[in-house]
């Protein structure tokens, strides 16, 4: 659920409100028509692939629901999420932005590295303070748990 849920707030915020980036516009500025209808082109399939993760990840949720497992708590369900739109930063980050390089985090910028690297930073601070929420109710699961054996 964070990895699509990480990716609508890239898509939405970035790409499409505040207009810093969109999917190659690296390699296909987004300055003439040809160039936005590349880009507003790529951007969707990333909208899909982004919808496609979030559809799958509620599909899970509604099975494991129907199988009567204990739902977990909000700190359990969100420090997951949490941590999977940071893994959804880092990889973005170190794929698109570095190794293939076909954005930045502000393409419209002549040096975007600092960017890049904040973005990353942030990946690390959701992966970080998601896990240790999840972690957080994991605990209080186990110790209901243990509390209903006795």
């Amino acid at each position: 659920m964070g990895l699509g849920l990480g990716g609508f707030v890239d898509g939405i915020v970035l790409h499409q409100i505040l207009q810093w980036h969109h999917m190659v516009s690296a390699q296909r500025p987004p300055t003439t028509l040809a160039g936005l209808e590349v880009n507003t082109l790529a951007d969707g399939f990333f909208h899909v692939a982004t919808w496609l993760f979030v559809v799958a990840a509620s599909i899970t949720s509604i099975r494991a629901w129907q199988q009567g497992r204990l739902a977990p708590s909000y700190s359990f369900h969100l420090g997951l999420v949490l941590t999977g739109w940071g893994i959804f930063n880092l990889v973005e980050g170190l794929i698109d932005h570095q190794l293939l390089g076909v954005h930045h985090v502000r393409d419209d910028l002549g040096a975007p590295l600092s960017w890049d690297l904040g973005f990353l930073a942030a990946g690390v601070l959701l992966i970080v303070g998601g896990w240790l929420l999840h972690r957080r109710g994991a605990r209080a699961l186990q110790r209901r748990r243990a509390a209903r054996v006795r």
